[in-house]
Order: structure tokens, then C-alpha cells, then sequence
């Protein structure tokens, strides 16, 4: 059974990251998820030599962010992943930024796609990624739904 460490990534936020107001830029909580995504891709098995001997990927294909929080120079962040849903080549996952208290930041919902590196198209998992991916699914599956997800945008009107 996966058991994808939570936090996934720690960080603390760099001084080239503060914008002119004093606190973490938009980008910077951006770089940050990116992070995530590629340490996530690790904790499926799909590091460098798996993807030189299988010329298989991940892909970000759209990013949802939400900005709840600033985050300061020196400051200590965390993130941890949730697994939404999944098929047979894609992941909705679900990233929140925390501070080292535990207090939410930001948070990014995306849809990845698997990738055949050769082709540069869409292709399914291959076999040992996608039992991890089940198996994630399933013990992800009892958790609560974070409330960020499925998010539009738009200005409510009356």
C-alpha cells in the first residue's frame, strides 16, 4: 500500500521570491507547487532513470491556484498532496501550502496527464504506476473533499 509522506515537499521561502509588497510573489507560490509536482512524480516511481528507460512523463495540463495566505522571507513552508481522482493516464490532485504551524497558504488544484516522451501524446501509466495509483486512490478516498476543489472563477452576480 503507497504511502506518499505527508508533507510531500518542505520549503522556506526564498528572498528572490519577495515582490515589492513585502511577501511571497504569485510565481513563487507557482514554483513552489511545481516543486510538489515533480516530488510527487518521485513518490509514484517516475524519477530520472524511469523516465530515460521508459521515456514515459507527467504533464500538467491546468492549475487552479488559490492564494489564502502570505508567506514571508525565511518563512518555512510545507506541502502536502491529495489524490481527487484518477484514470487510466490521468491525476486530479490537490496541493496545500502550509506554514509551519499548519495554517493554510495557498492551494492548487491540477490535472496532470501521463505522457509518452517519444510521441509526446497522452498514454496510460505504466503497469507499476498505475497499481501505485490505485492503491493512492483508495487510501485518499476516505478523505474529506478540501473545499478549494472544483473551484471556478467568476464574479457572482445577484
Amino acid at each position: 500500500m503507497p504511502q506518499i509522506e505527508n508533507p510531500l515537499l518542505k520549503e522556506s521561502v526564498q528572498k528572490d521570491w519577495i515582490d515589492y509588497n513585502g511577501h511571497m510573489t504569485d510565481a513563487a507560490y507557482a514554483i513552489v507547487f511545481s516543486m510538489a509536482v515533480d516530488q510527487f512524480m518521485i513518490e509514484l516511481g517516475i524519477n530520472a532513470d524511469f523516465r530515460d528507460k521508459h521515456q514515459y512523463s507527467i504533464y500538467t495540463l491546468e492549475t487552479h491556484l488559490c492564494y489564502l495566505a502570505e508567506a514571508n522571507e525565511g518563512q518555512a513552508l510545507q506541502v502536502k498532496v491529495q489524490l481527487l481522482d484518477y484514470d487510466t493516464k490521468r491525476l486530479h490532485v490537490f496541493f496545500t501550502m502550509e506554514n509551519e504551524k499548519g495554517d493554510q497558504l495557498a492551494t492548487s488544484e491540477q490535472m496532470l496527464m501521463g505522457i509518452d516522451m517519444s510521441s509526446g501524446r497522452p498514454a496510460p501509466f505504466p503497469n507499476e504506476v498505475h497499481t501505485y495509483v490505485e492503491s493512492l486512490g483508495t487510501l485518499h478516498k476516505s478523505l474529506v473533499r478540501p473545499k478549494q476543489a472544483g473551484r471556478t472563477i467568476g464574479i457572482p452576480r445577484k
